[in-house]
């Protein structure tokens, strides 16, 4: 049966936060990059890529997770030939959801703007169908690894595999995105057939992994009737993307950068350690389509948080995490000096509120969907994941976004009251202050805009 709560989760905590502060370290050094500045619908791409490790990684994680706890792969021939069945799907998923991806993020960013470059639009498919393959790729066979190793020495694979695999999902797909889209935009002139090339490569793979798939009732099923989940999830974070892509460019919310990857993943990772402690806990104790007579009652997210279940404490542990793991990473981005955001006491206050709300929704919402899809008979570990990741992205982005706006309207407000006493003659015509004598400005105000007369 799965661990206990207060001592696996807390166990695996430590390791997550570090995978994800190297997260966010790339995606600080990565947004300088040429192809990022000039093509900045790869923005849109990032939400969408890193929703991969929801839609396949964490899947197939939480997926192979409950087929160890409930004896499926105790058999080494049934074992391997899960492992395999499940990586070929998942390698076609990540090439199908990656060109979908890519045409989202062509048709988000032409939208707005009227203006259509075709080899851009070539290069940000090859970059993604590229990335999604090869960062599937990689991530399934260390999960692949992560699970056996679970497996042989007695730790409950629920509290590794998820949060390892949104860890390194993140960590490997923002590298790999960078090395690619950087390497075509570079040959964009020189071999402009590079990225066609690319992409037609990587298609036409598509069949064989069809063709492996159908071998396994379970890959079979989920082959047929699992894009629904996937395909929903992948357009919900597309439109987080969108909304990154676009506040990138205003000075005011360029310190938004920074902070995605961070909000967005812990998030994410978080309620999919939940979501398949639930679903394995269910796969114990009921049939798909019946719910235990002590999980029947009502959902309630005071009971949620305050009951005395496995899972309940579960939910607990999980949500006491948030604020002393955010505190690390702010101060991780505080140390490197790279947020161009002052970490000011009202800042950090707005921004773990946000945190700690989004993943409270992100927790009272998986606990309604898991149990929502397994009484409809549908396996929450393929169909519950993609859906709350996505929205943990879509939920980190706004809240990001209203934290950055908030802070600096508090920073305005601030400094207006205090150039009252420090500035003599002041005139203001609009949101520009005209001062006769010079003062400290108030770190932060970027929307404050101070000039002397």
């Amino acid at each position: 049966p799965p661990a206990k709560p207060e001592e696996s989760v807390l166990s695996t905590n430590c390791k997550y936060e570090k995978l994800q502060k190297n997260n966010c370290l790339v995606f600080i050094f990565l947004q300088h990059w040429t192809v990022f500045e000039n093509i900045t619908d790869v923005f849109i791409l990032v939400p969408a890529l890193l929703g991969l490790k929801g839609n396949l990684e964490m899947t197939l994680a939480s997926r192979l997770s409950t087929a160890v706890n409930i004896g499926k792969m105790d058999s080494a021939t049934e074992q391997w030939k899960l492992i395999a069945c499940n990586m070929a799907l998942k390698q076609m998923q990540a090439t199908v959801v990656g060109f979908l991806a890519a045409v989202a993020a062509v048709v988000l960013g032409w939208i707005p703007e009227g203006h259509f470059r075709m080899n851009h639009a070539v290069l940000l498919c090859s970059s993604s169908v590229a990335t999604g393959f090869i960062a599937s790729l990689t991530q399934g066979i260390i999960m692949v690894g992560v699970i056996v190793g679970s497996k042989k020495t007695g730790i409950n694979p629920d509290n590794v595999s998820t949060p390892v695999a949104g860890s390194l999902g993140d960590l490997l797909t923002l590298s790999i995105l960078a090395w690619i889209s950087q390497g075509l935009y570079n040959c964009l002139d020189t071999r402009p057939y590079m990225s066609p090339l690319v992409c037609a490569f990587f298609l036409a793979l598509t069949p064989i992994w069809i063709v492996l798939s159908l071998k396994h009732p379970a890959t079979k099923q989920v082959l047929c009737s699992g894009w629904e989940p996937i395909i929903t999830a992948m357009g919900i974070s597309s439109l987080g993307g969108l909304i990154l892509g676009k506040t990138v460019s205003d000075p005011n919310f360029v310190g938004m950068v920074v902070f995605s990857p961070v909000i967005n993943g812990i998030g994410g990772n978080l309620v999919a350690i939940q979501t398949s402690r639930i679903s394995t806990y269910l796969h114990f104790h009921s049939n798909p389509g019946e719910v235990p007579e002590e999980l029947q009652n009502c959902r309630n997210p005071c009971r949620i948080f305050l009951g005395t279940g496995l899972n309940n404490k579960s939910a607990q542990v999980l949500l006491l995490l948030v604020i002393p793991g955010h505190l690390i990473f702010l101060f991780a981005i505080h140390l490197l000096k790279s947020g161009h955001t002052s970490l000011t006491p009202i800042f950090i206050s707005i921004y773990l509120a946000a945190a700690l709300l989004q993943v409270s929704i992100l927790l009272c919402t998986a606990d309604w969907m898991v149990h929502y899809m397994w009484r409809k008979g549908k396996d929450p570990d393929s169909f519950s994941i993609p859906y709350l990741t996505a929205l943990g992205d879509l939920l980190g982005t706004i809240s990001n976004v209203i934290c950055q706006n908030l802070s600096e309207q508090w920073n305005c407000w601030a400094f207006s009251c205090t150039q009252k006493i420090l500035c003599s003659g002041q005139r203001k015509v609009g949101s520009t202050i005209y001062c006769s004598t010079p003062f400290q400005m108030h770190s932060g105000t970027s929307m404050c805009n101070v000039f002397y007369w």
